[in-house]
């Protein structure tokens, strides 16, 4: 098994057979009879619902063909039953394809001062990521949720790759799934952006999960859930998260966690109390 990411140059290619490689022929009504090759639907399947050739379908995915007409993308949208952020994803590959693959440095990220001040203000976790799921401020219940939530941390490192956090979701392939669905759709067609390349082809190598679901070229906002941790002092705390779009920046959210509950309200006061014993203990150790 290759361990390998996907090849930079044809972005549409990869994603129609990832994509491809999901879809059971019994959902559209195609009789299986015996022992097929291949996973998911063949080239020529998805040529044929869609009304294109299987030729012209096959150069698609080869990226011998990188004008394919709105109208054709979204016939194979419906196919491969992408949802409307998929799609939409989609949609801009073949823009991103046509264009020079110089290899592009990462973007900087400037957090707003007036954003840096409220995070500690608030009363519940809260913590500010980056595009790249870099965390770039955290306030102490945030840490106290989870210490890798502080500045300089990388979400994707941290859930892939450190068992302590894995610990915290009781359903931890579920969570990365949601993770690396909402980094591919913050990173877009940028997949040839320095810091994308490092990161990604440093969990390639680590994480066969994060292999496996990378693979899937799976496509999801950044948005809000409602999630279970497992958390070492309070025990199951279920928490509603916010993941607010910060104006004026590139790709920059304010992520907030709030009880879901009166009783895990409570628990995350006891948090809140355990942080500050533990900040006042180490101020008065720093003070001697």
């Amino acid at each position: 098994m290759s361990v390998e990411p996907e090849g930079q140059g044809n972005l549409l290619g990869e994603f129609l057979r990832a994509r491809r490689e999901l879809v059971s022929p019994e959902s559209l009504g195609i009789p299986v009879l015996g022992t097929r090759r291949v996973a998911g639907l063949r080239r020529e399947e998805v040529a044929m619902l869609s009304g294109i050739s299987a030729e012209y379908y096959l150069r698609l995915e080869q990226g011998r063909d990188r004008n394919p007409s709105g109208q054709v993308l979204r016939s194979i949208a419906r196919v491969l039953q992408l949802d409307e952020e998929a799609t939409a994803y989609l949609l801009g590959l073949p823009d991103s394809d046509r264009a020079p693959r110089r290899p592009r440095r990462p973007r900087a990220e400037t957090l707003p001062e007036s954003l840096a001040a409220l995070v500690p203000q608030l009363p519940f976790p809260a913590f500010v990521e980056g595009r790249y799921l870099d965390v770039l401020a955290a306030n102490a219940l945030a840490s106290a949720l989870s210490p890798r939530l502080v500045p300089g941390r990388n979400r994707m490192r941290d859930v892939f790759l450190d068992p302590a956090e894995q610990a915290l979701f009781p359903d931890w392939e579920a969570a990365s799934a949601v993770l690396i669905a909402g980094f591919r759709r913050s990173v877009g067609a940028d997949a040839d952006d320095a810091r994308v390349v490092e990161l990604v082809g440093e969990l390639f190598i680590a994480s066969p999960v994060f292999r496996r679901l990378w693979s899937r070229h799976d496509v999801r906002e950044r948005q809000g859930a409602t999630f279970a941790f497992q958390h070492p002092q309070v025990g199951p705390l279920t928490v509603h998260r916010e993941k607010l779009q910060v104006t004026g920046t590139d790709g920059i959210v304010l992520v907030l966690y709030h009880a879901a509950t009166d009783a895990d309200a409570e628990k995350l006061r006891l948090l809140g109390a355990l942080a500050d014993t533990a900040a006042e203990a180490a101020a008065e150790r720093s003070s001697l």
